[in-house]
């Protein structure tokens, strides 16, 4: 059984903290920047972030089958914090959170989760046999490192194709 409890990525990205909480904060534009989430949707009429909207998520993993989750927003304060709660029966419960920091020109946006409640035993044997998990601390840095580099890659991008700042 794996041990998994919290963890957070940090990196700088060359746009002011509004614009880059605004791409994290579509959800539905979370598949272009996360490798493992293949599509989002805003559920039950809500068409953006706010405290208790739900949206359902769609990931995938390398050599693994795809699920769906539902999770609910639990911070939505525009240009300072982006964060929802995952809970799955067997997956136990985790807090994704984004941070956003003025720095110079730009952000620093730290990607960050914790478990608030466990896998349970037969939670991590579906996962690693069925979801080809073996590592999934391992695999859940590494996808949030490539997030990151895929958000710094999308504002600059947008900065440079709005004209603005």
């Amino acid at each position: 059984m794996q041990a998994l409890d919290h963890d957070e990525v940090s990196a700088f990205v060359d746009a002011p903290p509004e614009r880059v909480y605004a791409l994290v904060a579509d959800v539905t534009r979370m598949p272009e920047l996360s490798p493992e989430l293949v599509r989002c949707k805003w559920l039950d009429g809500v068409t953006g972030p706010v405290v208790g909207a739900r949206f359902e998520a769609t990931n995938k993993v390398p050599g693994g089958r795809p699920w769906k989750n539902r999770p609910v927003v639990t911070a939505a304060d525009p240009g300072r914090e982006f964060a929802f709660s995952r809970a799955e029966r067997l997956a136990g419960t985790i807090v994704w959170r984004y941070r956003f920091e003025p720095e110079g020109t730009g952000t620093r946006v730290t990607e960050s989760y914790e478990v608030i409640r466990p896998v349970s035993r037969l939670g991590w044997f579906v996962i690693e046999r069925l979801f080809g998990g073996r590592d999934r601390r391992g695999a859940l840095r590494a996808g949030m490192t490539e997030t990151l580099e895929r958000l710094r890659h999308v504002a600059s991008s947008t900065v440079q194709t709005d004209g603005r700042d």
